[in-house]
């Protein structure tokens, strides 16, 4: 048995990729959660008339996240919905229903709770996919728009009368698609994903988690409001909770609020956070041992790179020299950044490097800050026989011809594993396959 990296869509542009960079540096690696083929279109977000238009398409395609679990079909694809079968839960002041002064002007605060997240993810096209390349869009500023449109959408929150909005969505599909079609809620540490919705998956899940855990304004404490199609979150003026309604007037007065500091300032508003982590292969100075940890919580005989979140005021260089030290007691001396990996768990995003240990005392492991459960010396046949032997999810059973004891290592979607394949196929040589 043979571990072999996740089959990912390759960049259009790296198609036969002989540039100067790859043939000194080798082939760019495209992890597992990374590798989209959607258009983020950033600057569309904005751009209400598109935003209605494409949402209420018949091209128009929703990925559903219920608890921030993605509902799927048979484990490895999302159930990706139209819009007639989400839009029963779609409220009157979403992101696809009016721009976002309107909602600004509408807001209510009591309200908030209840609001179903919706977050546009951007268009595919070119992939060859359900003639996405039909699909043609005119935005209101920027011409011509082209690819299918896909949306996001949290269906957690709870509906009076007890019912969901997620049981909502799986009745509608249910219907249409049939009970052998029926929505399963995905483990989200799995890993069991096609690669492609692997990433849209990502991109999804962490900037609704951003959403649920940021709907208070961190300025003055008040409910905010989403807006930009999911990116951004801002501190409304006004508020119609305890608005009157005079008796001359159909429409209550909205409630002006006091003043805040984000709505002052240029770009003062909420973004979504990304949290750049580090993470490892270090290589003993000789070239032949690799330097893995253990954590008490995994599976008996499990070990990966060593990886910690990078701090303020810190190189990507420095945060890996730093957390070796920690963690292990081993000193680092040249660090080379290999290849990244957004991990929506929340939202961290995972920076691989190869490092090289220094000589002598500077290999003596010693567990500094107690993180580690064990830090170990492996041989680099050891790593290679154990990447040789890893199932393709964390979820399945080692294979039959492993034997108790020896090393086991991450899956080929985690990034450990290909900052680990990378070094046993002669990253440090310049021979590397990937």
């Amino acid at each position: 048995m043979t571990c072999t990296p996740p089959q990912l869509p390759e960049h259009p542009a790296l198609t036969n990729d002989t540039s100067m960079l790859t043939r000194r540096f080798g082939k760019e690696v495209t992890n597992y959660f990374s590798g989209s083929r959607l258009n983020r279109y950033s600057f569309l977000r904005s751009d209400a008339a598109f935003l209605g238009k494409a949402a209420t398409s018949p091209h128009a395609r929703f990925m559903a996240l219920d608890d921030l679990r993605p509902l799927v079909v048979d484990g490895k694809r999302l159930a990706l919905l139209s819009y007639g079968e989400v839009e029963g839960v779609l409220g009157p002041s979403c992101a696809v229903r009016g721009s976002d002064e309107e909602r600004v002007r509408a807001f209510d605060s009591s309200k908030v709770a209840s609001e179903v997240q919706v977050v546009f993810l951007g268009t595919a096209a070119g992939a060859g996919h359900d003639h996405d390349d039909d699909v043609v869009w005119e935005s209101s500023e920027h011409g011509v728009v082209r690819g299918r449109p896909y949306f996001a959408i949290d269906v957690s929150r709870a509906r009076g009368g007890g019912e969901t909005e997620g049981d909502l969505v799986r009745e509608a599909w249910v219907k249409s698609q049939g009970e052998k079609n029926m929505w399963v809620a995905l483990d989200t540490r799995s890993l069991t994903l096609h690669s492609e919705h692997a990433a849209m998956f990502a991109q999804a899940r962490s900037v609704i988690d951003w959403n649920t855990r940021n709907r208070f304004c961190a300025g003055c404490g008040r409910a905010n409001l989403s807006v930009e199609a999911g990116y951004k979150r801002v501190c409304p003026p006004t508020d119609l909770k305890d608005a009157a309604a005079p008796s001359d007037a159909d429409a209550p007065v909205p409630v002006v609020l006091p003043d805040c500091p984000t709505r002052h300032g240029v770009s003062n508003t909420c973004f979504p956070r990304t949290d750049p982590t580090v993470i490892a292969a270090v290589v003993s100075s000789d070239g032949e041992r690799m330097l893995l940890g253990r954590q008490s919580r995994w599976p008996p005989h499990w070990h990966s790179n060593l990886a910690g979140f990078l701090e303020p005021g810190e190189s990507v260089e420095e945060a890996v020299r730093r957390e070796v030290w920690e963690e292990a007691g081993v000193r680092v001396g040249r660090v080379v950044l290999h290849s990244t990996q957004p991990w929506p768990y929340p939202s961290s995003l995972m920076i691989g490097a190869v490092a090289e240990a220094l000589p002598g005392d500077g290999e003596t492991i010693h567990l500094n800050d107690g993180e580690l459960e064990s830090a170990t010396w492996f041989t680099v046949d050891e790593v290679r026989t154990a990447l040789a032997q890893t199932p393709g999810a964390m979820t399945e059973p080692a294979p039959k011809e492993y034997i108790e004891g020896d090393l086991r290592v991450p899956p080929p979607q985690a990034i450990a594993n290909r900052l680990m394949t990378a070094v046993v196929e002669g990253y440090l040589t310049g021979n590397a396959k990937i």
